[in-house]
């Protein structure tokens, strides 16, 4: 499969159609990171309907709004800069009975034109070493905003939550792996639910495009701009090893880092974990 060529609409249209994938109208990349099977616990997998990531809400419809309550989501967390809101205007939705949590994991003054130059480019050259670069960023400024979401899981064990990021490919990506690892779901299946985002994005295709036609560097490079939006199976696996050899695994990110004790591991442990049998 060729990253930068578009997907056969009947293939996508039937993937979207089934699990992990959930439809919240107006939303895109939306996927339930239940049902994931522990090789930590025997018996136990993620807990169906608890933990969701997307690409943004901003253009939620009235019936997406209906959707995310009936998944019993009552948070959303933003991953998203200030200024990428304001640039791509796309506000945060008002959604009854939802609360929606600001955790950017970059900010403002991360986005100069120097230091999106360098990001940009990064991403454009779709290198896997590029992308460790950009992810071991991510790792070292969504300290707070990881804290934010895993505080939340630890806390709130019947409480729904989605987090999301512009694509929901690279920061909800991250967080995502960040859970799964937690859980001790395989590396795997990590980085097969990571290249899912293949599919999940393709509605928005013209879209995401477009607005990297506004960027110099991309404007008269659709490679380029293509390159930025992979999403293959090896990056999630290399970043697993990333976590692993700079940062000593996650649990020592999030102990080192998040200032996450090993109580604090087991009651996350706890409450994304079911037994298998219960959700079959």
């Amino acid at each position: 499969m060729n990253d930068l060529e578009p997907l056969d609409p009947a293939y996508v249209a039937d993937v979207l159609s089934r699990p992990p994938f959930v439809t919240i109208s107006g939303v895109i990349n939306v996927r339930d990171l239940g049902s994931y099977p522990s090789t930590l616990y025997q018996g136990k997998s993620t807990k169906p309907a608890f933990l969701f990531r997307s690409a943004e809400l901003s253009g939620i419809t009235g019936e997406g709004k209906s959707q995310i309550q009936a998944l019993g989501i009552s948070k959303v967390f933003d991953l998203r800069s200030d200024t990428e809101i304001h640039k791509f205007n796309s506000p945060l939705p008002e959604i009854d009975n939802v609360e929606i949590i600001r955790a950017p994991v970059f900010q403002t003054e991360d986005y100069s034109p120097e230091m999106m130059a360098k990001r940009y480019r990064l991403y454009a050259s779709g290198k896997t070493e590029a992308f460790m670069e950009l992810y071991s960023q991510i790792l070292d400024h969504g300290v707070s905003s990881f804290g934010t979401i895993l505080r939340h899981i630890r806390d709130n064990p019947t409480e729904g939550c989605i987090f999301h990021c512009t694509a929901g490919k690279d920061r909800t990506g991250i967080i995502a792996a960040i859970v799964l690892k937690l859980a001790g779901v395989d590396d795997v299946i990590i980085a097969n639910d990571y290249a899912l985002t293949r599919v999940g994005r393709e509605p928005a295709r013209e879209m995401i495009m477009a607005r990297l036609s506004r960027e110099p560097l991309f404007a008269s490079n659709n490679e380029a701009a293509l390159n930025m939006f992979t999403c293959r199976h090896e990056t999630m696996l290399a970043f697993l090893t990333l976590l692993q050899d700079k940062y000593g695994g996650v649990e020592s990110y999030v102990k080192k880092h998040l200032e996450f004790s090993d109580g604090d591991i087991e009651a996350i442990r706890k409450n994304i974990l079911v037994s298998t049998n219960s959700h079959l």
